[in-house]
């Protein structure tokens, strides 16, 4: 156990030194110099109250969005369309956003409209698949593309400010704003609803007959069907919660964040969100520190981008960081391995 400990330290060290030299490497090669880069990466994404806060309000969209691909590709569904569901539940959140609703009732319809409309984004790709055979990760990534038109069309359309000189919307009325965190920074509360959903979903897919469920479709759909198991069910029901997730992170970010739709409006969240999901090993609770990783690099790249790298750099760092990661887990797995045969023998 000892000798074992030992080398995945030595494994993770090693990795570390990897990382850091190449990424010094393209730094050095983009013409700016490696310590100054990540000495701002770090200010960028914990050096202030501000910037930690700024890393968390990062860490919300990227952390629902991730849990979002976590439950659906747990059940081999590869909802690729996140994204697109992000989108959808944003533009009925504006919409609901703006309803004459009293008190705290606004929030709440704001952010079930969301989901509505998340759910039922993702539903065109569930019945394309159940009705035509259309593989998921085909019609939902098309389904993206879609997503953005839409947002175009409504923000120069129904959802246009009221002068029509900008594509973008009307702010959201006050009450269905979601209250900050600390005053003057810009936490809010929905960091609160991404975590308490996190924990939700590890109680639902370990503790309970749905979670069995989606382990056993996930792991072989025929043999699912064989031992009479709801399979159609239980997928649509995945998928709605996948697409309803999707559209929640689009609404938090519409009443915690800008308050207003525009176009463009995504930073790629849904994207993003698959790379996170996989660095968790699509655990709700690992997707945790997996959001909060990439929160913080994103945080951290915008003050990066003032000592001289270009953002695309940034992008390759980050791309870097996650690659070594994921090799450090893969190289700890086969020595395991190894050591479990050689203890057997």
């Amino acid at each position: 156990m000892i000798r074992s400990s030992a080398l995945s330290f030595a494994i993770a060290l090693l990795w570390i030194v990897i990382a850091a030299g190449t990424c010094a490497g393209i730094v050095m090669i983009a013409g700016a110099s490696p310590i100054s880069v990540a000495q701002a990466l770090l200010q960028g994404a914990i050096g202030t109250q501000y910037n930690i806060s700024n890393t968390l309000v990062q860490t919300i969209p990227l952390l629902i969005t991730a849990l979002a691909v976590v439950i659906a590709f747990r059940a081999e569904m590869f909802n690729i369309g996140v994204e697109g569901q992000f989108l959808l539940g944003a533009v009925l959140a504006c919409w609901a956003g703006q309803l004459s609703v009293p008190g705290p009732l606004a929030i709440i319809v704001t952010l079930v409209a969301s989901m509505l409309g998340g759910a039922l984004w993702s539903l065109i790709p569930a019945f394309m698949l159940h009705l035509r055979g259309v593989q998921i990760v085909l019609s939902s990534l098309i389904m993206n593309f879609i997503a953005v038109q839409v947002v175009a069309w409504v923000v120069r359309g129904p959802l246009q400010e009221a002068i029509r000189e900008y594509p973008q919307s009307n702010p959201i009325r006050t009450a269905a704003e979601l209250p900050k965190v600390i005053a003057g920074l810009q936490l809010h509360s929905g960091i609160w609803i991404a975590l308490a959903i996190a924990l939700l979903f590890d109680v639902l897919v370990q503790k309970t007959v749905f979670g069995q469920h989606l382990k056993a479709v996930g792991s072989g759909l025929r043999a699912s069907k064989t031992m009479g198991l709801p399979v159609s069910r239980i997928l649509f029901t995945t998928v709605l919660l996948s697409g309803a997730l999707g559209g929640l992170a689009g609404g938090i970010q519409i009443a915690g964040v800008t308050h207003f739709l525009a176009d463009p409006y995504s930073k790629g969240y849904g994207y993003t969100a698959i790379a996170v999901a996989l660095l968790a090993r699509l655990s709700p609770i690992g997707a945790i520190p997996a959001a909060l990783l990439f929160g913080a690099l994103t945080s951290g790249s915008s003050a990066a981008q003032s000592a001289g790298i270009p953002v695309v750099v940034l992008q390759v760092i980050q791309a870097v960081i996650l690659f070594s990661i994921l090799g450090a887990r893969y190289t700890a797995q086969l020595l395991h391995q190894k050591f479990t045969r050689g203890a057997t023998a």
